[in-house]
């Protein structure tokens, strides 16, 4: 369950599980069909606008799919870009030394509250 307020979403802890499907969340403040998403890695949620730091694309190749069939890695569907989950620098790929753009949050009381006024 998610819920949009003005300048946060808040999405259920539970919805959000270890290397799993992310979850995706507009981010009207970029555009029309601009996203952010969030995921769990090492028991931490991330999150990240969806946009390729090489080209501007999203990044699941299928809605919420962001991770490497090993679980380590967030990978761009279009080109192949590995990046880290925990920090969003691309490690492998044609942006490799770049990253995604972050996007504040914290949880607490079973929910992840991301700060989406925090985003430039």
């Amino acid at each position: 369950m998610m819920h949009i307020e003005q300048d946060k979403i808040v999405i259920e802890s539970s919805a959000v599980q270890e290397g799993g499907k992310g979850v995706r969340f507009p981010l009207v403040k970029l555009g029309e069909f601009a996203t952010g998403f969030v995921v769990r890695f090492n028991q931490q949620p991330y999150a990240y606008v969806n946009q390729c730091a090489h080209v501007s694309v999203e990044l699941d190749w299928n809605e919420g799919e962001f991770f490497t069939s090993q679980g380590d890695y967030l990978i761009c569907a279009t080109h192949g870009a590995h990046y880290r989950p925990d920090n969003g620098f691309c490690v492998m790929g044609p942006c490799k030394g770049k990253r995604l753009k972050p996007i504040e949050l914290i949880e607490q009381n079973k929910e992840i509250i991301i700060n989406i006024a925090s985003i430039t």
